[in-house]
């Protein structure tokens, strides 16, 4: 039995070496299977103008960046809608400035902190969607339907986010995976 045991938890036990970069999978077995990384980011040949874009395009795809975006921008559309006067006629609904304030700023932490604390994703989504539906009624009909949109589109790609992204493999080896 201790042969058996062994044997099975062999695989639990491989130590991953520390001269190896990182990002590298430790397996044993078929190396080709493991996803590819870029070799230049590896050896550090990248050039001073693509680390910044390679760090934020790495730190975009960890978090539902475009969804707390459009929730964000929702907000900040809202509270200009709220603010509107055209000539000498103030556009307002709902209860007089409380809501017209407390609605956007609500819909721009949401994005925000949807961005910043991706583990919570569903939580914010739910709630920026419900004050985006709510705003319909509280802030000039939602920043005149356009911002009411916007949070509303955004909340439901903060719920429907799937989590953070793997490396993508290169093209040489989606090729040899064929």
């Amino acid at each position: 039995m201790t042969e058996d045991a062994n044997a099975r938890g062999s695989a639990r036990r491989i130590r991953r070496d520390t001269s190896a970069h990182p990002l590298r999978p430790v397996r044993s077995g078929d190396e080709s299977a493991a996803p590819a990384v870029d070799d230049r980011a590896v050896s550090g040949d990248v050039t001073a103008a693509e680390a910044p874009a390679r760090g934020f395009r790495y730190w975009r795809r960890q978090r539902p960046f475009i969804g707390g975006l459009l929730v964000a921008l929702g907000g900040i559309e809202m509270f200009f809608s709220g603010q509107l006067d055209i000539g000498h006629l103030h556009v307002q609904l709902g209860i007089e400035g409380l809501q017209a304030t407390i609605i956007p700023i609500v819909l721009l932490l949401l994005g925000i902190l949807a961005v910043t604390m991706p583990a919570h994703h569903v939580f914010y989504g739910i709630i920026a969607l419900v004050v985006a539906i709510y705003s319909l009624i509280g802030v000039n009909l939602g920043g005149f339907i356009v911002g009411m949109l916007l949070a509303g589109t955004g909340a439901v790609l903060v719920v429907a986010w799937m989590g953070p992204r793997d490396p993508a493999p290169e093209d040489g080896a989606e090729e040899a995976a064929s």
